[in-house]
């Protein structure tokens, strides 16, 4: 059985649904969209 920890370590990095770049996760965010794309005008 695999430890907890390396389970969690070795998940893939989140990508952003519309540009495909990799998301900076927040302990309390589960949106698919980075925040370049969920906020354009930035």
């Amino acid at each position: 059985m695999q430890n907890v920890l390396e389970f969690f370590r070795n998940l893939p990095r989140k990508k952003c649904q519309q540009c495909g770049n990799d998301i900076h996760e927040k302990a309390d965010c589960y949106g698919n969209v980075c925040d370049s794309c969920d906020h354009p005008a930035r």
